[in-house]
């Protein structure tokens, strides 16, 4: 047995990358890999940014923001959840404190 996972081939913007990779993990890989040549294509395509380590650049800002709105919206979520779950703990001490007399 070896420690070494197989290695397997992205395309982004053209270019091959080898990477390596555990086998069931190569699914999500390409999906990420696919993701990513999308936005460097978008980037590329409106001519505003030159050069692929640039529009790496911006697609790596583009993509943390997007990741960090996300994390931002889902605490937000997690407290209006946690809030929500506490009123309904009230409201059932309330309703079961008479039954404890």
């Amino acid at each position: 047995m070896t420690d070494k996972s197989p290695v397997t081939s992205v395309y982004i913007l053209d270019k091959e990358y080898r990477v390596a990779c555990p086998r069931d993990n190569q699914d999500a890989l390409h999906t990420a890999a696919r993701f990513l040549n999308e936005k460097m294509q978008e980037i590329r395509t409106s001519g505003k940014v030159v050069g692929i380590e640039r529009i790496a650049v911006m697609a790596a800002l583009n993509i943390s923001y997007e990741l960090m709105q996300c994390r931002r919206q889902n605490e937000d979520e997690k407290l209006d959840t946690q809030e929500h779950i506490d009123q309904l703990i009230g409201k059932l001490d309330q309703a079961i404190s008479p039954v404890k007399r």
